[in-house]
């Protein structure tokens, strides 16, 4: 891979994305373990003392979200936009 791109597997702990080694490592090991124990996140996040793992696809690459502590919120830290209160529902006759 040429310098300056960007790897197609992260991991994003806590909120946090992990150096590229480290992510490609982290999902090898998890690809293993699912490969080995089918459907088992729930078993590979004990293993590694995490609340939970679960892969996403986010922005044209494989994300390994983690949520590594209970307090921790594991969807990415972006603004979103509210689009304003929902109209009333009207009673049909």
């Amino acid at each position: 891979m040429s310098q300056g791109s960007q790897s197609r597997l992260a991991v994003r702990i806590d909120g946090v994305f992990l150096p590229d080694e480290e992510a490609r490592a982290l999902w090898k090991e998890f690809s293993e373990h699912m490969d080995a124990n089918r459907g088992d996140m729930a078993g590979f996040a004990k293993k590694k003392g995490f609340v939970s793992v679960a892969p996403e696809y986010q922005k044209g690459r494989a994300v390994l979200v983690v949520k590594g502590t209970a307090n921790a919120d594991p969807r990415p830290l972006v603004k979103t936009t509210n689009a304003g209160p929902k109209p009333p529902r009207t009673k049909k006759a």
